[in-house]
């Protein structure tokens, strides 16, 4: 079984039904760099490049049932677009 979202298609898919915790991995990639936490409280693992590899969904069916969705929010901090700013 494998999860696509948003052009990142996670082949190892584990949910832990008693802890209602969802596990998205991405295959063969590199050792996350650095794991966000998302404004929900759910995770983000990044390689070193900055890409995405493992989502961590925190209490993901509890979410469906309820709002038929789950958001998973990222920010983006100030230093990633100052230098856009500050081009113009």
């Amino acid at each position: 079984m494998s999860v696509t979202i948003a052009n990142t298609t996670f082949e190892r898919v584990v949910y832990d039904a008693d802890s209602d915790v969802l596990y998205l991995k991405v295959p063969d990639s590199e050792a996350e760099a650095v794991t966000d936490a998302t404004v929900e409280g759910h995770a983000i693992g990044r390689d070193a490049e900055g890409r995405i590899t493992g989502i961590t969904i925190v209490n993901a069916k509890w979410l469906l049932e309820r709002d038929g969705e789950i958001t998973l929010t990222e920010r983006i901090p100030a230093s990633s677009l100052a230098p856009a700013l500050a081009s113009n």
